[in-house]
């Protein structure tokens, strides 16, 4: 918790000090613009990627299939979108990482062997002594 803490105070210092710089080099317009044309691009981005991961999900779903790798795709973009859409070249540059396809899936796939434990089958059936019976049955009504 006081790590959130610390990226709430310390990000928006550190974006205020580049900001501050770029403005000092390209000028107050010039750096709004590159601010804006950012935000714009980002968007483009986000929303592309977005309906590419929101297609993928949707066939998963129609072949029975659990899209969890989406989902957390859809995760990355949604806060890649945030930080995009916050004015800052630090969090532009966070923000573009989270567009970089091969990064992103790099990072979900680490994150579902993390957190995602795998199916186990059921365990055999056993008898009284421990060992396996095998067998077919039959309801009747």
């Amino acid at each position: 918790m006081r790590f959130l803490l610390v990226l709430f105070i310390a990000v928006p210092i550190i974006e205020m000090m580049v900001l501050i710089k770029v403005g000092q080099l390209l000028g107050a317009l010039s750096t709004i613009a590159l601010v804006l044309l950012t935000a714009a691009v980002g968007y483009a981005l986000i929303k592309q990627q977005g309906f590419a991961t929101l297609q993928r999900a949707q066939q998963k779903i129609r072949g029975g299939e659990v899209p969890a790798p989406e989902i957390a795709e859809g995760l990355f973009l949604a806060v890649g979108g945030a930080l995009l859409l916050t004015p800052g070249f630090v969090t532009d540059a966070l923000g573009f990482c989270c567009l970089i396809p091969a990064l992103r899936a790099g990072l979900v796939a680490r994150g579902l062997k993390r957190f995602v434990a795998p199916a186990s089958p059921p365990p055999p059936a056993r008898g009284d002594n421990g060992e396996t019976i095998e067998g077919e049955f039959r309801r009747e009504k």
